[in-house]
């Protein structure tokens, strides 16, 4: 390999190796001087590739974020958003006054009546705000002065995919750089062993839709961007163990010789994936000592095991993930990606998501905790929601014990906590039967406006011009709702 490497080093045009050395000091002068620490391998310094030359637009609350995504939409009306006249007008069909003959899905679209249900679950007031907290989260009661509820989210889709890949990438086709994506370009990463973006699956017992990657990709930003899963299984990051008779010093060898080689061809076609490719080569070789000390739970103690439930000892279970998004976010991983699965309660409601919400609620305000004891709540942005919300009439029939909530996009709740979000606040208000936003709406593209906010990002510059367009998270939209910003 080396004598063939040589040879072809040999063979090059002299004059034309010559300008290209000249041209190639120049730059790295020219970097050296305009960031400090591009050569500078110690902990914490930012990655030298793909990221914006001016960063941030002005003094950040938060330097991460750890989103909690409950894949599937859980119901506001059992979890967050308490509306009794629901149970006292239980079987009657929802006015078509409220309904504004919006679209429905093709689940209750030919329903001959749509009848209103209640809560099968009861609620209580909570903190200093006196939230209105299900009975089936009281971990998450317990911390309710740590966080805000927002009870008026809006979008646009009704239907999973389109719902699910608008609030994760800002548009509802694919393609598109994730959130993650996009803070990792606009921001970096604080630890260039590990990613800056990574993205944890774990999976109910409800009823499931499917996570894929086009929810974490780079889009058309360049590759290094897009997120890495980390698995529950023997392997958390595929291929990036040795084979058998590699030694680390043979895989150091070949990736220097693969560089060489790649660099070479970057002189050949200008091709600025090469260098990204480059750069992942040699993130995989750092993370192979990395990440098995991060997913190290032996030095974790006895209370923080305990504070996040018997599950985090089981790998791929929501507490788990929880508690790797936190040793993670402490790494410094910029945005950890947590997708929950299992929240589509078409039928069975009553069941499915009293299990869900015991999946989730211990380890959710686990997190919370841990982080704010470690002093690091401040700087970390914690998000809890899904897609879109529940109808408050009954999909199928309406029983006793037993019914089904259909999608609903007009409203939903989802709560935030850290980075510079107000503690102990609710936000938004919905109509007495919750199905109409009454006051203070917050669209999708106002969150996430609001999201970049909190990270020093301006929204509005935070773009990537392609294809002759220039692009960002937030479309032509989004404003940030600053009365829930502290």
């Amino acid at each position: 390999m080396e004598k063939e490497l040589l040879e072809y080093g040999l063979n090059r045009n002299r004059r034309r190796f010559l300008s290209r050395l000249s041209l190639g000091i120049g730059t790295v002068a020219l970097g050296s001087l305009l960031i400090p620490d591009l050569f500078s391998s110690r902990k914490g310094s930012p990655a030298p590739f793909g990221k914006r030359p001016s960063i941030p637009d002005f003094a950040p609350k938060a330097k991460r974020v750890i989103y909690l995504f409950q894949n599937g939409a859980p119901s506001q009306l059992e979890s967050f958003d308490y509306k009794p006249k629901l149970r006292a007008m239980q079987g009657q069909d929802l006015p078509e006054s409220i309904r504004g003959g919006q679209r429905l899905t093709g689940f209750t679209a030919n329903q001959p009546s749509l009848p209103l249900v209640g809560s099968f679950v009861d609620f209580q007031q909570y903190g200093a705000s006196r939230a209105w907290i299900s009975d089936l989260f009281p971990k998450t009661a317990a911390i309710v002065d740590d966080i805000c509820i927002v009870k008026s989210m809006h979008t646009e889709a009704i239907n999973h995919d389109p719902a699910l890949t608008f609030f994760q990438t800002g548009a509802q086709q694919g393609n598109r750089p994730s959130m993650g994506s996009w803070l990792s370009y606009g921001l970096g990463s604080e630890n260039q062993n590990l990613p800056a973006f990574t993205v944890l699956i774990s999976r109910g017992k409800g009823n499931s839709q499917g996570v894929y990657s086009k929810l974490w990709s780079n889009g058309f930003l360049d590759s290094i961007h897009q997120g890495v899963q980390f698995s529950s299984g023997e392997d958390p990051v595929l291929y990036l163990r040795d084979p058998e008779g590699l030694t680390r010093k043979d895989r150091r060898d070949m990736l220097d010789q693969l560089a060489q080689l790649n660099q070479w061809s970057y002189e050949e076609n200008q091709d600025p994936e090469i260098h990204t490719k480059i750069q992942q080569y040699e993130m995989a070789y750092r993370m192979q000592t990395t990440v098995p000390e991060v997913l190290d739970l032996s030095k974790e103690p006895q209370s923080i095991l305990d504070l996040y439930g018997e599950d985090c000892r089981k790998p791929g279970t929501f507490a788990a993930n929880c508690l790797l998004a936190r040793k993670l976010s402490e790494e410094g991983v910029r945005f950890v990606q947590l997708y929950h699965q299992g929240w589509d309660q078409h039928a069975n409601l009553p069941k499915e998501f009293t299990g869900q919400a015991k999946d989730v609620d211990q380890a959710s305000a686990a997190l919370v905790t841990d982080l704010k004891q470690r002093g690091m709540l401040d700087e970390t942005l914690v998000i809890w929601g899904g897609e879109f919300g529940r109808t408050n009439f009954s999909q199928g029939a309406l029983t006793k014990d037993n019914f089904g909530r259909d999608h609903h996009p007009r409203c939903f709740s989802i709560w935030m906590a850290g980075g510079g979000i107000k503690p102990g606040i609710v936000y938004g208000e919905t109509d007495e039967l919750g199905y109409n936003i009454v006051k203070d709406p917050v669209h999708v593209h106002d969150f996430q406006a609001t999201v970049l906010h909190q990270l020093g990002l301006d929204h509005e510059k935070l773009v990537y011009k392609h294809l002759g367009r220039r692009f960002r998270l937030t479309d032509v939209a989004g404003k940030v709702v600053k009365d829930i910003i502290s």
